[in-house]
Order: structure tokens, then C-alpha cells, then sequence
């Protein structure tokens, strides 16, 4: 019974990770081209693997450049003209989103009215954490069985699972601790505002007090 437990939740846990994240588009050419990104949610050391194969085009420079959505915005790699298949891996260095940024540079021989149809395919696949590492690489290695780099994936997916796990603890702490400093911050100024207002109403039950006085209204 226990068996069939553990078998459920390692098939549960490989059902649930995150799956290769692939895109096919076009990128049209200008001069001064807007960046296409795609972003995808990456934690902290998580490896990514970026595949990019872009289709050819004549009088067409692409770029790319990898960078995170931290307030840093650290640049991971940039790479000037890259053509067929390329691929790049980066380390993220926290947790956020990391982009994969491409431009299709028009040539200056090219007119503009000439350019409003061309453009480049980019078929893009994306790999992150578990679905980044190499397992087969692994198993030659290692002399792995078919079972035992089986397992291994799924001690990666698992790993997966325990950080994303600590990192939503670590986000319901950081909005616990903001609400208590905004309870705290609202009572403050609760408190303020009746002891203002207990101020004010004595300044005028005293001011009229002392106007009556001079009106000779009371003693």
C-alpha cells in the first residue's frame, strides 16, 4: 500500500512540474526594432537552457539577449547575429522571471517601403530547472538504468516542487509581515486622529469659555 502511495505521488509530482516551454514566431525587421520578449518564471540557481533556431533572411541582423526581471536587470548574455540553431544556458540569479529577448535589425541598403514584409521565423524552446539537465548525459556517465534515470528525473521534479513550495512560504511571510505593519501603521494613526480631535474639542470648549467671559455671559 505504501508502494502504490509513493508511485502515486511521484506520478503526481511529474504531472505537475513545469513542462518545455517552446514558441514558434515572426520577427519582423526594422530599423530600430522593438524587442519581442518571452518570459518565463525561473527561482533562484535554476538552470535554463535557451534553443533558439532562426530561419533565414537576407539583409536581416537578429539579436538576442537574456536577462531577469529582477529591479537589477541583470543581463545573463546578449549575442549579436546569430543564425540556424543556437543554444545558450544561463544560471538565474533570482527569483523572478527571465526573458529571452530577440531584435531583427533592418540592413541600411534596405528601403523602408521595401521592408514592411519581411521578417525572420524564430522557433524558440525553452528549458528550465529539471526539464534543463541532461539526464541521458547523466546516465552514460554514471551507468545509470533505465529506472534509476527515472527516479533521478523525478528527484529533480521533486526538488523542483520543495523550492517552489519555499518560495510561496517565503512570499506569504513577506505579505504577513506587510500586514501587520499596515495594522499598525492604520491603529497609529487612529489613535492620532482621536487624540487630535480630543485636543480640538477641548481648545474650543476652553475658547468659548474664555469669549463668554469676556462677554460677561458667565462667571
Amino acid at each position: 500500500m505504501a508502494r502504490v502511495t509513493t508511485l502515486s505521488l511521484l506520478a503526481f509530482f511529474a504531472f505537475i512540474a513545469p513542462f518545455t516551454h517552446a514558441i514558434k514566431f515572426a520577427l519582423p525587421a526594422a530599423r530600430l526594432p522593438i524587442p519581442k520578449c518571452i518570459w518565463n518564471a525561473a527561482h533562484i540557481h535554476a538552470l535554463v537552457i535557451v534553443t533558439a533556431n532562426v530561419g533565414p533572411g537576407t539583409h536581416q541582423r537578429v539579436d538576442i539577449e537574456i536577462l531577469d526581471s529582477t529591479p537589477h536587470r541583470n543581463v545573463y548574455l546578449s549575442k549579436r547575429d546569430i543564425k540556424g540553431e543556437t543554444r545558450l544556458a544561463v544560471t538565474a540569479h533570482g527569483e523572478g522571471e527571465v526573458g529571452v529577448c530577440f531584435k531583427n535589425y533592418l540592413s541600411p541598403d534596405i528601403k523602408l517601403d521595401m521592408a514592411r514584409n519581411m521578417s525572420r521565423t524564430v522557433d524558440l524552446d525553452i528549458d528550465i530547472g529539471a526539464d534543463a539537465v541532461d539526464y541521458n548525459a547523466i546516465a552514460n556517465q554514471e551507468s545509470l538504468s533505465g529506472l534509476e534515470t527515472e527516479m533521478r528525473k523525478l528527484e529533480g521534479v521533486v526538488k523542483e516542487i520543495v523550492d517552489e513550495l519555499e518560495y510561496l512560504k517565503k512570499r506569504e511571510e513577506r505579505f504577513s509581515d506587510t500586514n501587520l505593519v499596515t495594522n499598525r501603521r492604520v491603529q497609529n494613526f487612529a489613535w492620532f486622529t482621536i487624540l487630535a480631535l480630543a485636543a480640538l474639542g477641548v481648545w474650543q470648549i476652553l475658547h468659548l469659555r474664555s469669549f463668554f467671559k469676556r462677554k460677561y455671559l458667565i462667571d
